[in-house]
This record gives structure tokens, sequence and C-alpha cells, in this order.
């Protein structure tokens, strides 16, 4: 069966995938004389750098998503289908999707990547991950939830089992999680729940490595750490989570710690799609391409984003799996295709390093610039300004400075909901 789409005599880019990089490249492809065709699995973009806003309460989903048929409302060449890929067949050209096979000249993977559990089933299973607005929102209900059974808790120990949380990654949103949810212990919680005495609440952060923030400079990483412990966040590094029952975490090396809430932000892994080979993937689930970002094994294929692997003299491990790889690799072939519809020459993708950034709490962050690291409240004012420039939609960038205004002001989070699905009976059939 095949999709429908409309029938074109111009070239056909599909692109699998509408994050940072998927969507860059398919509007600077818009008005080309290419015909677009853009596939997700949601209906929207998601800004993922402030999910963990979400997840603590701090923001309206909403006003961090962007319909994509919204976007392209002007672009009358490109069109978006709401689908899921099966399969690749790169010798028909085409791609298998639950709507039915869609034909390609030239197909961009920009899907991503997904967490990385390590192998670890019960971690996957019982584990709160954050690679999407639905899990931020689950595990704003799990954190919620969880306070309210420790009011309704008999004994201290079940209690310390619901108000315990455990964030396992020093990244920027296991930094940013850690310090937020020590912010809400500090000025929300004890207002909300009076009854109850949260000095009995820990905050745990749990890193493998030496250092938290471990792709930022030395100075960052030193102050993320001193803000965290500041703030009242228990921070354990060289360590390793090994198992996890839903009840009881358990850490190599360290006591068991006892927790309703396990916030997993250890890893990512690229999001594998059938139909290439397997000497296309490298470690981590990421795809091999060239300095155009083709995929070796077939030109006609491209992969851009946290899920393309590229060696460079200057990046031999390949490139940060960070928001502004996509963006400016989306940017360099949108370039390089209309270079192609014009039989001009084809440029090498060359990364910027424009920088990193991660907040650890109210006026509490850590920038490091090509020439300058700096930190505190100058930092966080820039954190927020980056981020707010990088929202799609008017609308939403009011929201999301309204929301900070508010919470800022009144060091109150409004969004406090806990929103849980009613029960659906079973129908039995006869």
């Amino acid at each position: 069966m095949k999709a429908n789409l409309p029938s074109s005599d111009n070239p056909r880019i599909v692109i699998v995938g509408g994050g940072f990089g998927g969507l860059r490249l398919a509007m600077d492809l818009s008005h080309t004389n290419y015909q677009v065709v853009v596939i997700d699995k949601n209906n929207y973009h998601q800004f993922q750098p402030l999910f963990y806003q979400v997840a603590t309460a701090g923001l309206e989903p909403s006003s961090i998503i962007f319909p994509f048929r919204r976007m392209f409302q002007k672009a009358k060449n490109v069109h978006f289908r709401l689908a899921e890929v099966n399969a690749i067949s790169t010798e028909k050209k085409e791609i298998e999707t639950n709507l039915g096979s869609i034909t390609y000249d030239y197909l961009v993977i920009a899907t991503g990547a997904g967490t990385n559990f390590f192998g670890n089933e019960r971690l996957a299973k019982l584990s709160y991950p954050m690679k999407s607005i639905g899990e931020a929102l689950v595990l704003r209900n799990s954190l919620f939830l969880s306070f309210e059974h420790a009011l309704a808790s008999e004994t201290e120990a079940e209690k310390e089992g619901y108000l315990n949380v455990v964030v396992v990654g020093g990244g920027p949103t296991g930094v940013e999680v850690a310090g937020t949810i020590a912010e809400m212990k500090r000025f929300i919680l004890p207002r909300d729940y009076p009854e109850m005495d949260f000095s009995s609440m820990h905050i745990t952060l749990v890193e493998g490595s030496p250092k938290v923030l471990n792709g930022m400079s030395e100075k960052s990483s030193l102050q993320a750490l001193e803000y965290l412990k500041k703030l009242g966040v228990e921070v354990v590094l060289n360590a390793f989570v090994q198992d996890y029952d839903g009840k009881i975490v358990t850490i190599k090396g360290v006591e068991n710690i006892a927790t309703r809430n396990l916030v997993w932000a250890a890893g990512i892994v690229g999001n594998k799609i059938i139909g290439l080979q397997d000497e296309d993937y490298v470690r981590g689930g990421r795809i091999k391409v060239n300095r155009f970002n083709q995929v070796e094994s077939n030109t006609s294929v491209y992969a851009i984003g946290d899920v393309a692997y590229m060696e460079t003299e200057r990046y031999p491990n390949g490139h940060p799996q960070v928001a502004q790889g996509a963006i400016q690799q989306g940017k360099n072939i949108a370039k390089n295709f209309i270079a192609m519809s014009k039989s001009q020459k084809m440029k090498k993708f060359e990364y910027k390093n424009l920088g990193s950034m991660a907040t650890v709490g109210r006026n509490k962050a850590v920038v490091d610039l090509p020439n300058r690291h700096f930190a505190g409240f100058s930092a966080w004012l820039v954190w927020m300004v980056v981020h707010l420039r990088s929202i799609l939609g008017i609308k939403n960038k009011f929201l999301v400075f309204l929301n900070w205004i508010w919470n800022y002001l009144t060091y109150n989070l409004s969004l406090r909901l806990i929103i849980q699905n009613p029960r659906r009976e079973e129908i039995k059939e006869e």
C-alpha cells in the first residue's frame, strides 16, 4: 500500500524526525524545487532542553511544543505525515510506515536518540526518563503523587521512600533536574504540605565519571558541583547504578537508597531503523556518515543530529550530541541540496562550537563560550535569553517568559497538577 502524497515531478526528500536537525532542514528547503516530506510519530516539535521544567511543574507542556502543520502552512512544497517508520529499503528507495510505503529520491534520517538503559530491563521499566513531553509529564505525576503518598504514610521509612529522589546522570539534564527539585524542597513543598517535615527528604545525584557536566570545562564542573551542594543535593561521583526494584536503588560501592522516584538521565543511544547495514552503525547506535552527512554505504541516504556519527580532525570521536550540532548539520545539507539542484559543488560540514551552558537553579548557571567562562547570575540571564530565543512561536515565548517571571517573583510553581488516566472498564467479548 502506498501512502497518500501529492504527485510531483520534482525530486522528493523524505525527512524522518522533526527534531532540531530535521526541522531546520525542512524549513530551509521550504519554497525550493524539492518536494519535502516530514515524518514524525508526533504532530509537534518538542523543545527538549526545557523538558525538566515541565517535569518539575515550572512550565506548561503546550508552551514548549509547536505543531508541524502550523509551521508549514505557507510552504506548499513541504508535507507532513504523522507516522512511524518500520523499515527502509535502500534498493527500492522507499520506506515502510504504518500509513504505507513512501518512495524517496533522498532520505534524511533525523530520528535523534533515545534513553540508554545499558541493557537493564528493570531500569527501563521502573525508572523515569525524560526524552519526550509525555515522559516529562509522567515524571511530574509521579513526583506529586509521591508527596501525597508520603503525607498518608504510616511509617517514617515508608515516608522517606516516597520523599527521596535519585537522579542518575550528571549531564545538563541531571544537574538541572536535581537543582530544581532541591529548590522545590526548600521553597515550595513546605508551604504545600505544612504537616510534613521535609528535612528527611534527600535528593541524590549519581554520576559515573569523576565530575558533573563532563562535557563542559573544569571551572563549570566545579562551580556546578558547588551550587548543587549549597542547594542540599547529595552528589555521588564515580558511581554506577546496578539495579532498581521500584523501591530500592542499588549503587555499586554506596549504601542502597530508598526511593519511588528514580530519574534516569544517564545516557543516550541512537534510534535505529531497520534496513541499513550493520556496518553503518557504530557505538551508541549512531550512523556513520561522511563529511556531507551521507551514509557511507548509500549516498542517497543522509543522517543528521544525535543519530549521526562523523569523524573529523577536530572531533575524531564524533561531534557532541547537542541541539546546535543538529541545527548546523540541517543547515549545511539544506545548502548542499540547493547546490545540487544547481549543479554546484557541495560543502563539507564543519561544526562551529558556539558554547555550552547549564542552569542549576535560581540565579545559578554556568556558561562556557569558546574563549570565556562565567557563572552565577549573569550566566543564568544568558541561559534564559538563549533558550527563550530558541523556542518556536511568539505565543510560546511569551508564555515561557511569563511563567519564569511569576516563578521568580513568587517562589511558586503554578502547575503542580496530578493528571491521572481515568479508569476504563474492560469490554469483554461474549
